[in-house]
């Protein structure tokens, strides 16, 4: 299989992920983050053990040390990720969350004496330009457009969601940057990750079964496929993706890897086609503006 065609199926994938994910998050629901939390940390304990035993990795306690700075970040920015998806469209979410590369490019600048080129530069800007332009755009949203959907009527607050998933990953990903530089294999690392994740799959279970007497499953066949069933769904994608994602690399980095960083743009499709969400022009410019930034950086990557 060639590189292109693992390119693509990453892209279902990932934004297939976003799109399952956002199914799998009812307004209604208050605790679907930490049952996300459940399905995700589920499927990565049963990768990582599938590593552990078949593909011959080794993890220590050390590398579960040296690695938490990076691991918790990540998980935190997923929980409030898939948090923020119960009061936010998928279109406005994924594109400012997948713009925490920028906070990851300022951040090794800075403490780790990167250099910046001048299209990274460019990048940076127009993603931090459609940030600043969406945020100001959604709390300008006219009262007539709140009133005639009620979805939109915490948008203006719920912004703040996707963009602290922005900050907080963009750091996980300048400790991962940082981490890897002789501190720690890509293996172990990958490993720690996943089975961190399956320790806070563990506590949100208790958090959510046995503290907050919760249904993890809801009430009935049919609240499982509405409501629950995505949730797992979205779990695979993401690592159905990541698996893609390594070997599409290893083909053709310098043409994979900006084509797979644009995977926003068909999230918003999805959104758009299944989900229905309507966007304003202005929303829709400064979207367009981010994946731009997105884009030049995911060249300057390759």
């Amino acid at each position: 299989m060639n590189w292109f065609i693992l390119s693509l199926i990453t892209i279902f994938f990932w934004s297939g992920s976003d799109f399952f994910s956002k199914l799998g998050s009812p307004a209604s629901d208050k605790f679907s983050h930490w049952k996300m939390v459940i399905a995700v940390g589920l499927v990565m304990g049963l990768h990582a053990a599938y590593m552990l035993i078949f593909g011959g990795e080794t993890v220590t306690l050390r590398d579960f040390i040296v690695y938490m700075p990076a691991s918790a970040c990540y998980i935190l920015s997923m929980i409030i990720g898939y948090a923020g998806l119960r009061y936010i469209e998928l279109s406005i979410s994924s594109p400012v969350c997948n713009s925490s590369g920028a906070v990851s490019a300022i951040l090794c600048a800075i403490f780790l004496g990167q250099s910046m080129l001048g299209y990274q530069l460019i990048g940076v800007v127009l993603i931090t330009a459609g940030i600043i332009a969406l945020q100001g755009v959604d709390i300008h949203l006219d009262d007539e457009r709140k009133a005639a959907d009620p979805k939109y009527i915490r948008s203006a607050k719920a912004i703040i969601y996707p963009l602290l998933y922005c900050a907080i990953d963009g750091i996980g990903t300048f400790a991962d940057a940082w981490l890897l530089d002789g501190h720690i294999e890509e293996g172990p690392a990958n490993i720690a990750y996943e089975l961190t994740f399956l320790a806070m799959a563990v506590f949100a279970v208790v958090y959510v079964k046995l503290i907050k007497k919760q249904r993890l499953y809801g009430g009935g066949s049919e609240a499982i496929k509405k409501i629950e069933a995505p949730k797992f769904l979205a779990a695979i994608s993401e690592t159905a993706g990541q698996f893609a994602y390594i070997y599409a690399l290893s083909a053709n980095a310098i043409l994979s890897a900006p084509l797979i960083s644009a995977y926003c743009v068909l999230s918003m499709v999805w959104s758009r086609i299944f989900l229905k969400e309507r966007l304003t022009r202005s929303q829709y410019a400064a979207i367009a503006v981010a994946v731009a930034g997105i884009i030049i950086l995911g060249f300057g990557d390759a």
